[in-house]
């Protein structure tokens, strides 16, 4: 097999030493291919209405299954990894029935931002390197299966939870890849080490496993809180408790994580206004407000109506009486989904 090279140093370890002095965290290697079993699996999971809304995961399948349908130049796959562990329990504050938990990932900088400015230094480093070659980066917002092609490069392995677990860095992993006309010798695959543990099926509040390794995203709180549109099903909104943005339960439980080191990247430190913050302040942010809060961070794309209908959610579930006029407040709101939510939650308060 040809492997390119440059001033006698192997092209795979100058990528790899490159990229660690970059930051990033884990890097590997993997054919731009995908095995017939794991496209398999992504059609039966679109067949069977698992992904909900997301329609845009249906539209683009092909692509998704197959790397080369997306860029047909591309021959190997550099699979990056950026720690985020938080430092303390991301699930600490669901006991805190007047306050709102927030996903770890999201309680300070964008993390597409951070990924995608160090895989466009690497993506340099590389033009510059191996001059005439093409190259492609990609966060989680094209249609690539980034979970599997990690797998494949060595980085971990999906879980129980189809969410990427790392022998070094746990479940707190952001992905990012570098699709390349090189031809780079692959790294192998990781194998499975869940084994008989269940933790992190047993810990979802919605029951969002059917079976191990299999998600419905119509019952997941990230989904719920975050790409599904209009009123929350009832049925899941007691079980919400006060995630009003995403949810690390399965992922905060993964006995794995007792590898993990606290990430030491500034832009994942947690803002202190998204640390355990009051329902109360959320509830009474306008659109202006709500942006000028979230500038950067990635629960601004959600925007301020589907944000006050999760914050709504969390209060009918608080039982915090203090909190009845504040829901009040909403329910003549503009938004009708909104209102509504805000009429539930009256209804849910004492007083």
């Amino acid at each position: 097999m040809w492997r390119p090279t440059v001033a006698g140093v192997d092209a795979r370890e100058a990528i790899r030493a490159e990229a660690l002095r970059l930051g990033f965290d884990a890097v590997g290697f993997a054919r731009a291919h995908l095995a017939a079993e794991t496209r398999e699996r992504l059609t039966q999971f679109l067949a069977a209405g698992l992904h909900g809304a997301m329609g845009w995961m249906e539209q683009r399948a092909e692509q998704r299954a197959h790397p080369q349908a997306l860029w047909p130049e591309a021959v190997s796959v550099i699979s990056l990894g950026l720690n985020y562990a938080p430092e303390d329990d991301p699930l600490a504050s669901l006991e805190a029935r007047d306050r709102a938990t927030i996903s770890a990932y999201a309680r300070n900088r964008d993390y597409h931002d951070v990924v995608k400015k160090r895989l466009k230094a690497l993506g340099q480093f590389m033009a510059r390197r191996f001059k005439g070659r093409a190259l492609k980066v990609f966060v989680d917002t094209a249609p690539v299966m980034e979970k599997p092609l990690a797998q494949n490069a060595g980085l971990g392995w999906q879980g129980k939870h189809t969410n990427l677990v790392s022998r070094a860095h746990g479940s707190w992993l952001f992905l990012g890849e570098i699709f390349c006309d090189l031809d780079l010798a692959p790294d192998a695959a990781e194998t499975d080490h869940c084994g008989s543990c269940d933790a992190c099926l047993r810990i979802c509040p919605t029951d969002a496993f059917p079976a191990p390794y299999q998600l419905d995203a119509r019952r997941c709180i990230s989904y719920l809180t975050i790409e599904h549109h209009g009123p929350i099903p009832h049925e899941f909104r007691a079980k919400m408790g006060n995630r009003i943005y995403g949810c690390d339960d399965c992922l905060a439980v993964c006995p794995w994580n007792k590898f993990a080191r606290t990430h030491e990247e500034p832009a994942f430190a947690p803002r202190a206004a998204l640390t355990a913050p009051k329902l109360a302040d959320f509830a009474v942010l306008d659109d202006a407000a709500f942006r000028t809060l979230f500038a950067g961070s990635p629960i601004k794309r959600i925007g301020r109506d589907r944000f006050i209908r999760n914050v709504l959610v969390a209060i009918g579930n608080s039982n915090d009486a203090s909190l009845r006029p504040v829901a009040q407040t909403l329910c003549e709101d503009p938004d009708a989904t909104v209102a509504e939510c805000a009429r539930w939650a009256v209804a849910r308060l004492p007083g």
